[in-house]
């Protein structure tokens, strides 16, 4: 009889850091629970940005989308989170697909810190890095909470 805490099924999540210039984008899947940046999307125009996610969703096929959701360091909302929220809504009208908001506090941050080369000439990685830190927080997250409900489960 397999162990109930082992995952068994897996689903390709794709994650978005969104800016007004740039939009980065990262990929993982939750049996591994590990997200790697994929593409920065750097379309100004809307029907080119969206023509682009589109066709990372058609290749890469995710089941859930997750977008970072900025506040400040007290955890209230950032000005911008309104932006964001109204992206991830066009997302799920778009393709869908659930979405589901991340705090993205500290990911560009986290992601500058990461990163190896000369960070001005990377502004674009930088932003699908941020991407990757956001969707490795929602693992995170996500994996230790299915951790506490199988500890708290009967007969454990």
């Amino acid at each position: 009889m397999p162990d109930a805490g082992v995952k068994t099924h897996s689903e390709t999540i794709m994650a978005f850091d969104f800016g007004e210039r740039r939009i980065g984008v990262a990929i993982g899947e939750t049996l591994l629970g590990q997200a790697r940046a994929l593409a920065t999307v750097a379309e100004s125009a809307n029907d080119r940005r969206f023509t682009a996610i589109g066709k990372l969703i058609e290749t890469w096929q995710p089941g859930r989308l997750v977008v970072g959701l900025p506040r400040h360091v007290d955890a209230s909302e950032h000005d911008f989170a309104a932006r964001c929220t109204r992206f991830a809504h066009q997302l799920e009208g778009r393709y869908r697909l659930p979405v589901e908001l991340a705090d993205e506090r500290y990911s560009s941050c986290t992601a500058e810190a990461q990163m190896t080369g000369d960070k001005r000439k990377n502004k674009a990685r930088l932003d699908a890095e941020a991407a990757a830190v956001i969707l490795q927080a929602w693992f995170d997250q996500h994996d230790s909470l299915d951790n506490h409900a199988h500890e708290s489960s009967p007969g454990h």
